[in-house]
């Protein structure tokens, strides 16, 4: 049994916020789970071309954007999976910071952040 806290997972600085990698590839259950801040007021242009992606929201608002440009709100209680590997853009609301608990399917090392170059996909 794995049992871990906020205190003792590690903290990546992703690029717009925070992810503490609760559990990573190295612990061999094959997904990894983090507890994701986006900073308030931030857009994030990502896509996982090696990982599928669910979010739930916890806290804070914001907006998911498909790449054909169709929106969906989020607030706590709303779930989005990225099924196909989607191109899309995570925007936080502007006063405060969105709050996600984030499952990655294959797990992540644990260490990997985004490159958040104007007009470019961050990938990994």
């Amino acid at each position: 049994m794995i049992v871990r806290d906020l205190e003792n997972s590690k903290t990546v600085e992703w690029g717009n916020g925070t992810s503490v990698r609760f559990l990573v590839a190295a612990d061999g259950v094959g997904y990894t789970v983090c507890d994701t801040i986006v900073r308030a007021g931030t857009r994030s242009k990502l896509e996982y071309r090696n990982h599928l992606e669910s979010c739930y929201c916890v806290g804070g608002t914001g907006q998911v954007v498909e790449e054909d440009g169709t929106t969906h709100d989020l607030s706590p209680g709303t779930l989005y999976s990225l099924n196909n590997n989607d191109p899309h853009v995570l925007i936080a609301g502007p006063d405060e910071d969105l709050h996600l608990v984030s499952i990655f399917f294959p797990a992540l090392r644990g260490d990997e952040v985004h490159n958040l170059t104007e007009g470019a996909t961050s990938a990994y």
